[in-house]
């Protein structure tokens, strides 16, 4: 497949996959992309999962020519695109290997060496000439690892954006970017939202006509679409306006409270999305937490806890810095409720979250009263008045080497990164 005359598609499909990274749901498969320049030197950008070596290979041999392979750019070490790096320095014994110095240090975990006698460490601002082609490289630390880098072809304007710009499902499957895309980001590179932005403003100095990340499609039409949706999802603003409800329930009392809630938003004209979170893609839910304005979060009082696949749920939203939302809590408990406290304690380090004054306490069954909270919370939801609690703002400065964040009012003038080990001066606030 040709990206432009001289980048060709060299990747792989995998259908064998059921769960990415352990615990990522993938029906549609999973794509590990891989390209070739061609110029007076070829350049291979990234490898794919050992599984799939001896095909992707032959892929590079066949957009190859016969030619001899001068370099393998290594934009990111997680295994699903880099553990074919051994295999792929035996078959092409005279390629040199191009990435972060960060990088070469975890080669020399995975693989015992760090390609002394044919390394080239580059970092921001080094490029490399092919020939009419010029590799620019730009260093993405903490998206989602620390020695990230992206390569902007400057000749044909591509960007190789390694991780960012992916999602789920393999090139042979139909499946809709944007939800795949942001259950994709959400889960795996979340966390990370300031280094994201860090990176966009580096990209908005590039001239930009295609993007081709390591996972889906090749993007070359409407980038301002894909370019905002990752300003979005990367400054943790709400995507759209809608109500996620999330609910989990023993034996169907809490189930009616969250599907009255949902149905009468509904009737409202809001944009609901309701979700068992014992039996849904977990990971989709939370994506869609974030991808909404508020949520209302369901659940019983258990073990004077809250019933476990509601905590895992609201620690997958906290560990990835959730917050800017309205949150409503329905909790249900037949002689000590504590759900809504405990849910709200578990939210309450999160940032600008805004607790609704109107909530739901069953006490075992829905009844004439619960209604009413219901009907008030409804209400609220949909428009009424809700309760901001006044939050104190903690300064944050990021590591411009490495990308690690500092959260405090100052930094210590003897600080040094636990990541890098740079001083304070290298240190930009946020």
């Amino acid at each position: 497949m040709f990206i432009t005359e001289d980048i060709k598609y060299v990747g792989v499909n995998d259908h064998k996959l059921d769960l990415f990274e352990g615990q990522y749901r993938v029906p549609g498969g999973m794509a590990y992309n891989s390209y070739v320049i061609t110029d007076e030197k070829i350049a291979v950008m990234d490898s794919v999962e050992i599984g799939f070596a001896d095909e992707w290979i032959e892929n590079v041999k066949k957009a190859a020519e016969g030619r001899a392979v001068d370099y393998l750019v290594v934009q990111h070490m997680e295994p699903d695109h880099s553990s074919s790096i051994m295999e792929f320095a035996k078959a092409f014994p005279q390629v040199k290997i191009v990435s972060s110095a960060k990088a070469f240090a975890m080669m020399k975990n995975f693989f015992g060496t760090e390609f002394e006698d044919r390394k080239i460490v580059v970092g921001e601002g080094d490029s490399l000439s092919l020939g009419k082609h010029t590799l620019n490289f730009i260093t993405a630390p903490m998206v989602h690892w620390p020695e990230v880098i992206m390569t902007y072809d400057s000749t044909d304007k591509v960007l190789f954006s390694a991780d960012a710009f992916g999602k789920f499902g393999a090139l042979d499957t139909e499946e809709d970017w944007t939800e795949e895309a942001r259950r994709y980001y959400i889960g795996i590179v979340g966390k990370y939202g300031v280094q994201v932005q860090n990176v966009l403003k580096k990209a908005a100095a590039l001239d930009i006509s295609k993007i081709c990340a390591l996972h889906g499609p090749v993007l070359s039409e409407n980038l301002g679409y894909y370019l905002d949706l990752y300003n979005t999802w990367s400054s943790y603003k709400p995507e759209t306006k809608g109500v996620m409800v999330a609910y989990t329930s023993i034996y169907g009392n809490t189930k009616k409270a969250a599907e009255m809630v949902a149905e009468k938003l509904a009737a409202k004209g809001e944009t609901v999305q309701l979700a068992d979170l014992a039996r849904c893609d977990v990971y989709k839910a939370v994506s869609d937490a974030f991808r909404y304005d508020r949520l209302v979060l369901a659940t019983t009082t258990y073990n004077m806890d809250i019933f476990p696949a509601m905590k895992q749920y609201i620690d997958h939203l906290t560990a990835r810095n959730f917050g800017g939302r309205t949150v409503a809590f329905i909790e249900n408990g037949s002689w000590a409720p504590v759900a809504a406290k405990v849910m709200k304690g578990m939210l309450e380090k999160c940032k600008d979250i805004t607790f609704t004054e109107n909530g739901v306490k069953i006490l075992s069954a829905v009844d004439g009263e619960n209604i009413a909270q219901i009907d008030a919370l409804v209400n609220e939801l949909a428009g009424g008045k809700a309760a901001q609690e006044e939050k104190t703002e903690t300064k944050r400065f990021v590591c411009d080497v490495c990308g690690y964040v500092y959260e405090g009012d100052e930094i210590p003038d003897d600080y040094e990164c636990p990541l890098c080990g740079v001083g304070k001066e290298n240190f930009s606030e946020i």
